[in-house]
């Protein structure tokens, strides 16, 4: 989840850079970047991503089912007594 968090923030101060030391016009600035949303909304790099955020849920699902179980064992052993 942070390396998709640095990865948008590193997204957007690039785009940031970009656009201050751009050497064309505002319009034609603006006309590039709609032309390259277009691109990213269609092409290959939105089912990248939606292949990598499902990967990460179902890891986090095992991660998650995992220490569930193990804390419901502890919580049960320390109940009846025993050791953690």
């Amino acid at each position: 989840m942070k390396f998709f968090v640095g990865l948008l923030f590193g997204f957007g101060l690039g785009v940031a850079a970009g656009l201050l030391i751009a050497p064309q016009s505002g319009e034609a600035t603006r006309a590039q970047l709609n032309e390259q949303g277009v691109q990213l909304r269609t092409g290959a790099f939105n089912d990248d991503i939606r292949a990598r955020a499902q990967e990460a849920l179902v890891q986090g699902r095992e991660l998650y089912s995992r220490t569930k179980t193990e804390l419901n064992d502890r919580y049960t052993r320390a109940k009846s007594g025993g050791e953690l």
